[in-house]
């Protein structure tokens, strides 16, 4: 009998010990990195008080250990960017590593307390990830691993829990496709910001976000990374008054959009709802230790809302489910009210102070501040960086560095509990995100300077003095906005702007100011240009190199436009032909250029969006979605008087071509005419020039064409030349 009791204590160990250690999504990960590498490396999960994770060397391999997986990524990826020069990211995820890895020759380890990394921003899942398939999400949760991401926003397949909650309460088919937005436009649905725009979505869709969210949740669960589901907050659609009998507040249009409706927390059937909300989310996903509400998000009329009791009823529809989960809120303008957060307790409520680079709420110096920050709340450090999924060079290296650093022994930071990435759009600006990702593994202040001598080696794997030179051009330059500049995002290309006689911003709401001198970027891609040959081959040079001589044209492109009205204004026929045509072949040029990478073109997207459908009406109304999204952004009334035309515009090759070099030949040509007396200076029915766009389907190649390093080359040698002022 005691023998097979200790038979039995045996075999409960041995499948204790395989549940622990037997499934190593790290050595996984090393697989699709290089085929192999996973045998150059010792991976030690170990506990620890800490987290942490270090470097150490034992024969030839290169030991790497940690109290998580995703920590032990986080170290993995430290010693492929500061050891073997490596740097994986957006623009490639796989590398041939050395048969003889570097050495660790001195043990290294790095520990935090911050340990909450959070991602994404529910508009990340429209301007980046809406036609994401199980492929590049895959390579996404390695991207989060390897950057110390355990707590993201998992928002996949969140439409599947409200149809079927929906039809639970009575609603049929068609209604419930009338309320529920399409794949391009989920995000602002979600946000209670408009219902069915880009629907009806077919069945299939569902069927396939399920399945996708389940792989999802299922690789983050591997990795030991804790999911943020998106929880219930009293939306209903418009209709909840008439068809389920709701006391129901209907807010006003949304750039010309009907909104949902929001139902009081403290409604006596709020309970009720959110509780079947919760049972679907659990039937499809099950629980979670962190839920994603913002209750209040932009809202406009206040006057009914008591905000300390819907507060408490959110908190309790959410601790009925898991009485361990955090609500996971935006800090964003006005939200969280204080009066919503005041009477909750610590622990129970987590703030992303979501643009803490420019505009920080938690307490220091900005035009958000909050006097005393987030009171008894924890609360993340988030950088948002990227709004409307814009392409271009854009950062506040310094203000990033100060804010953050700031929040060391500072008594407002007392509750800090780690970082969060909350950009609109990702897959850009690389050096920014690689940057915030450090952070929490660097205790003591530094400098941009001297960090950016370091990425250079772990972009290009060299030390490369000229690089280092343009890298330092940019980094005090356009990836230095500095404190008090408050716009939104890049600096927008004049080239996806709707034309006008005082073109300044793209997008309406976002707040760009000049902040940097234009022709730095011109002299950074010459720098980047110089050494180019040197570098042929190398998929972090060429992307850099395109994206740096991207912005270098777009930067021309508005000296050429102020040039070209300037003709206009002074009557000069001649300057105005010569500087309107040298816009227009910039353009061009920038089309051509982008097309050498896949990441800068708009057939990729289109091909995403494309690829998801199972018929061809399902491909139509995808790609529909797609290239709505990028330019008119909604219907006529939204274009024209709501201004959310072009807010997620994109310089990509195709796009430029064939949608905004359309637009700019039309102005200039009208120009021309005033100047010759052909007819008088009018407005141009621009939407009726875009929609035609959004409706086509002629194909647009995925696959990059050409070579980046010629291309480049002859693209800058016909737009600069050898101007003197370089």
């Amino acid at each position: 009998m005691k023998k097979k009791r200790l038979i039995v204590l045996f075999v409960c160990c041995l499948s204790l010990s395989l549940g622990a250690w037997g499934v190593n999504p790290v050595k996984d990960l090393l697989e699709r990195i290089d085929e192999g590498a996973s045998r150059k490396f010792v991976i030690e999960l170990k506990k620890g008080d800490k987290d942490f994770f270090e470097l150490d060397q034992r024969g030839k391999k290169v030991v790497i250990r940690g109290n998580t997986y995703v920590n032990i990524a986080t170290g993995l990826n430290w010693y492929l960017k500061y050891y073997a020069g490596v740097n994986l990211t957006w623009n490639g995820m796989t590398a041939e590593l050395p048969d003889v890895l570097p050495p660790v020759e001195k043990p290294l380890r790095k520990e935090t307390d911050l340990t909450l990394r959070y991602d994404f921003n529910y508009c990340t899942y429209s301007y980046t990830m809406a036609f994401w398939d199980w492929k590049r999400w895959e390579r996404e949760i390695d991207w989060m691993a390897l950057h110390g991401i355990n707590l993201p926003l998992a928002a996949v397949g969140m439409e599947c829990v409200w149809r079927n909650l929906l039809l639970g309460l009575g609603y049929n088919k068609e209604e419930v496709n009338e309320f529920i937005a399409g794949p391009a436009f989920l995000a602002w649905w979600a946000m209670n910001n408009l219902e069915g725009w880009g629907g009806p979505n077919p069945d299939t869709w569902y069927a396939q976000q399920e399945v996708l969210q389940k792989k999802i949740l299922k690789r983050m669960k591997e990795y030991g990374i804790r999911p943020v589901l998106p929880g219930y907050s009293g939306m209903v659609p418009h209709n909840a008054d008439r068809k389920l009998g709701l006391d129901i507040d209907k807010p006003e249009l949304w750039n010309g959009f009907t909104r949902p409706a929001f139902l009081q927390p403290t409604d006596p059937r709020y309970s009720e709802i959110a509780a079947r909300y919760y049972e679907e989310q659990k039937k499809l996903f099950g629980t979670a230790d962190f839920y994603s509400m913002d209750p209040f998000h932009e809202l406009e009329n206040a006057d009914r809302v008591d905000f300390d009791a819907a507060g408490k009823a959110v908190m309790a529809a959410m601790k009925k489910v898991n009485p361990k989960a955090v609500w996971v809120v935006q800090g964003w303008t006005e939200n969280p009210r204080p009066e919503m957060i005041r009477n909750l307790q610590n622990g129970d409520l987590l703030i992303l102070d979501l643009f803490s680079e420019c505009r920080p709420m938690w307490g220091i110096p900005s035009i958000w501040k909050r006097d005393k920050g987030y009171g008894q709340h924890d609360w993340l450090f988030c950088m948002l960086e990227n709004f409307g999924g814009n392409v271009g060079l854009h950062g506040r290296m310094d203000q990033l560095l100060d804010n953050f650093y700031l929040t060391k022994n500072n008594p407002l930071a007392a509750h800090l509990k780690g970082i969060g990435l909350t950009m609109e759009g990702s897959e850009n600006n690389p050096v920014m995100f690689e940057l915030m990702c450090e952070l929490p593994w660097r205790p003591e202040k530094f400098t941009k300077e001297e960090w950016l001598k370091k990425y250079v080696f772990a972009r290009y794997g060299t030390h490369d003095a000229t690089i280092e030179q343009a890298w330092m051009l940019l980094a005090n330059s356009i990836y230095n906005c500095p404190a008090g500049n408050n716009q939104q995002g890049p600096h927008e290309s004049i080239f996806c702007g709707r034309p006008s006689m005082n073109n300044f911003q793209v997008s309406s709401w976002s707040k760009m100011e000049n902040y940097y001198d234009p022709t730095v970027t011109a002299e950074a891609a010459r720098l980047m240009l110089a050494v180019a040959d040197k570098y042929r081959g190398s998929n972090n040079f060429e992307y850099d190199l395109v994206d740096i001589v991207r912005q270098a044209l777009a930067d021309e492109g508005r000296i050429t436009y102020n040039c070209a009205i300037a003709d206009f204004k002074s009557f000069d026929k001649k300057s105005f032909r010569k500087n309107a045509g040298r816009f227009l072949r910039l353009l061009l040029l920038q089309d051509s250029l982008l097309a050498t990478r896949s990441e800068f073109r708009v057939g990729r997207w289109i091909a995403q969006a494309r690829d998801l459908g199972t018929t061809p009406e399902e491909k139509d109304l995808y790609e529909w979605n797609a290239r709505t999204q990028i330019t008119t952004w909604g219907n006529r009334y939204c274009a024209d008087t709501g201004g959310l035309r072009d807010y997620a515009h994109k310089e990509w090759n195709g796009l430029l071509r064939d949608f905004y070099y359309k637009r700019w030949e039309a102005w200039w040509r009208m120009l021309q005419d005033v100047l010759d007396g052909r007819r008088k200076l009018q407005d141009i029915d621009w939407y009726a020039m875009e929609e035609p766009w959004t409706k086509a389907h002629n194909p647009y190649p995925a696959s990059a064409e050409g070579d980046p390093v010629d291309v480049a080359k002859a693209v800058f040698k016909e737009a600069f030349g050898n101007e003197e002022r370089f």
